[in-house]
């Protein structure tokens, strides 16, 4: 486990490679297999990694690997007057949370990365390796983000995730919207860390370390701020900001959807599995400064369920099989909100794994689709194509029951757990989740019956060269629109020339298909729950540790006192009152009822909620499609504002992008004409005294000189005449003299 630097490093180099000679000089399986291998490496390293954190004793499943300070230690005042000294070693930390992740996003990297070499084939040699350039750019930041032990090596993968965002949404810079999506996902993430990054100071100025083992330690020695709202609240909250622009929920989820124009594995990798599940990451690591900030839990909750909630609504009429998708994955990471505020820290982190199986899946069986219609994705121009692409179909059927939270696929057992516990703090919030539920099922496999099953409704194709069409070239939808043939040419990265019709994918994009449709299938079974299984949660457990304080303290550390850590982990969840120990007791005894005779109802009940939203889908698309075209006509109000997702981004532009817009245009004036006004006035108020000066240099100054001049050289011709070198002249000079003065003398006597 000392090597686990290496496990960021060999992706940094994949990327460094690829950058600095793949992109002039490799070809494309050249750089394809480079950064494949790269990705391998670190996954075969993780897994030995991981192998190893398994062998130790429950408590003492963590280890750091601490490298020099990367900047000099910086003194700052405390809060309580002392002078501090700010400094962040360049540390890694392994401990079952960060080495779920590490699996997570070096496994399915890996299995996007080989998907990729065949997705995106038929772009230009130099531009397929700037792809995986950045790829396995995104994937060094993001095990720095997991792996690092301190809010500032965190941060640093924070915001390299955000940097390889913008370049891999806006990869094909020259179509307009996908550099604005690029643009959009870097603006409203950079509000986002605004919150991360005065939390984080926050953090220094009240504890006076940055380091998460140590920060968990100091906060369960502090009371639970229930009631009020002090300073761990205002830390949370702060944190909790940063969390929302990079997990994409109310309201800063608006970048995710538009991010969507990037390549498909883009969607797979970093907004469907695991760079939008930084911020659930980030707020379980601080799981003891949540659970003394109940207040903050409520407000995280609310926000989840919330989010979870709008976005399967709007989900319910897009017609773009990949924004169905990110609908999809806002819904979900809303759940995973809802797990944290409700304190189900190892339900959000087990949705998070699950979540990341089925949603790779989905999102690269979208790929798939896409690229089998030569980059069509409108799901009114599809149908029928379970005969085209079968294993296509049976792995995306995979992930939409798992995501459906079908049993015994991975999403039942992780949303169950969710919903167990939201039940059990506030039924509120568990009765919208419960809806949110129904219309995951329902929206889900609308996108399947819609893309799948049914009449052919694409684009015609020819057929061995005659030019006959396979398929009639118009069609009307199941709403009865209608839509024109496709353009062949409408993808990027998966073109066909002459198409010849819808057809499975290579291996090498099937391939990744069926082993993530196995983890969707298995995964779940790691979470069974102790009203199935009498052992309990086998994730639970292992996670548990890492969301304590008690498992934060190691030899040569000062560990928080039991008490302490029983405030920290036994705080009441967001939503119920405080209790004293006896309530606390009872609450308990009041969980373990339910965990043994009530969650089998509700994981019944959940299933039925399931099976309803599939069954109401299947009658809508599949039996009677005219019942959804009725639907929309009858309500098209309430359709248009689904259809326009509420108006939220025409709200942001007449309100914070128009008024940033004015703003700036005022700024400029101001700018323009008082600044530049200023400093222009300044120029012409000196030309203007320079020109007097000039004028009073040649006419006065001058002038006066010249005439001194002139007046010496006139005078001199007057007196040259009288010095004629000739003595009898001077004679009768003095004697005309003498005769004047003595003149002169008898005048005025």
């Amino acid at each position: 486990m000392k090597y686990i630097w290496l496990i960021p490093l060999l992706p940094g180099i994949g990327a460094a490679v690829n950058g600095l000679v793949g992109i002039r000089y490799f070809s494309r399986k050249t750089a394809g297999t480079f950064a494949c291998a790269m990705m391998m490496l670190a996954l075969g390293l993780s897994i030995v990694a991981f192998w190893e954190l398994l062998g130790r004793p429950a408590d003492q499943r963590a280890f750091d690997v601490i490298g020099p300070d990367w900047f000099p230690a910086i003194p700052l005042q405390m809060h309580d007057g002392t002078i501090g000294s700010f400094r962040a070693p360049w540390g890694f930390r392994l401990d079952p949370l960060s080495g779920m992740m590490l699996l997570v996003v070096t496994g399915i990297g890996t299995l996007i990365h080989v998907y990729s070499t065949a997705y995106m084939v038929d772009e230009p040699r130099g531009g397929f390796a700037r792809f995986f350039c950045y790829l396995n750019l995104f994937c060094f930041f993001m095990l720095m983000l997991v792996l690092g032990s301190n809010f500032p090596v965190m941060f640093v993968g924070w915001e390299g995730v955000g940097l390889c965002s913008y370049l891999l949404i806006g990869y094909w810079y020259e179509k307009k919207s996908a550099s604005d999506a690029g643009k959009k996902a870097f603006i409203t993430n950079r509000v986002g860390d605004w919150g991360f990054i005065l939390g984080v100071f926050l953090i220094f100025y009240t504890f006076g370390t940055l380091d998460f083992r140590e920060v968990q330690n100091a906060a369960a020695l502090m009371p639970v701020e229930t009631g009020h709202f002090g300073v761990l609240s205002a830390i949370c909250l702060l944190l909790f900001v940063g969390a929302t622009g990079k997990s994409a929920q109310i309201p800063l989820y608006v970048w995710l959807p538009d991010a969507m124009e990037g390549p498909t594995p883009v969607s797979a990798l970093i907004h469907a599995a695991t760079m939008v599940t930084a911020g659930v990451y980030m707020l379980g690591r601080n799981a003891v400064l949540l659970s003394h900030a109940p207040e903050v839990m409520t407000i995280v909750a609310v926000v989840g369920v919330l989010t979870a909630l709008m976005a399967a609504t709007i989900g319910l009429v897009q017609y773009d099989i990949k924004r169905v998708l990110a609908y999809s994955t806002v819904s979900q990471l809303g759940y995973m909100f809802t797990a944290i505020g409700v304190g189900a820290f190892s339900a959000g982190a087990f949705h998070l794994m699950t979540h990341a199986f089925f949603k790779a899946l989905l999102f690269l069986g979208s790929g798939s689709v896409i690229h089998a219609m030569a980059g069509e994705q409108d799901m009114r121009r599809m149908g029928g194509l379970k005969k085209f692409m079968p294993v296509t179909f049976a792995t995306m059927m995979i992930g939409t029951l798992a995501i459906a939270g079908i049993p015994p696929f991975a999403g039942f057992f992780s949303k169950d757990e969710i919903l167990f516990r939201a039940f059990l703090q506030n039924k509120v919030i568990w009765s919208l989740a419960v809806v949110t539920a129904l219309m995951t099922a329902f929206y889900m496999f609308r996108l399947m019956y819609m893309t799948f099953y049914g009449g052919y409704r694409g684009p015609a194709w020819e057929t061995g060269g005659h030019g006959a069409a396979a398929h009639g070239g118009h069609h009307a939808d199941a709403h009865g629109h209608g839509h024109a043939a496709a353009d062949d040419s409408a993808g990027h990265g998966h073109g066909h020339g002459a198409w010849h019709g819808p057809h499975e994918s290579p291996t090498a994009m099937t391939f990744p298909l069926m082993a993530l449709a196995v983890g969707a299938v298995v995964a779940g079974f790691l979470g069974i729950p102790a009203a199935i299984l009498p052992s309990g949660s086998a994730i639970e457990q292992f996670l548990e540790p890492s969301f304590t304080a008690s498992a934060a303290a190691e030899a040569g550390q000062t560990a928080a006192s039991p008490e302490a850590v029983a405030a920290a982990t036994h705080a009441e969840p967001a939503g119920a009152e405080p209790a004293a120990q006896g309530a606390a007791a009872g609450h308990e005894a009041a969980e373990h009822h339910m965990s043994t005779a009530g969650e089998l109802g509700l994981m019944g009940f959940s299933v039925l909620v399931a099976v309803a939203g599939i069954l109401t889908a299947r009658k809508f698309y599949v039996t009677n499609p005219e019942i959804s075209q009725g639907l929309a006509h009858r309500y098209a109000g309430a359709h248009r504002i689904l259809s326009n997702k509420y108006y939220v981004d025409e709200l942001y532009d007449a309100t914070a992008i128009s008024g940033t817009f004015s703003a700036a245009r005022g700024l400029w004036g101001v700018d323009r004409k008082v600044v530049d006004g200023a400093v222009n006035g300044t120029g012409w108020l000196t030309l203007f005294s320079a020109w007097l000066s000039g004028l009073s240099d040649t006419h006065i100054v001058d002038g006066a000189v010249n005439a001194v001049g002139w007046t010496a050289e006139e005078s001199s011709y007057w007196f040259r005449r009288v010095q004629t070198g000739l003595v009898q002249n001077y004679a009768l000079l003095m004697l005309f003299g003498v005769a004047a003065f003595v003149g002169l003398y008898l005048i005025v006597r």
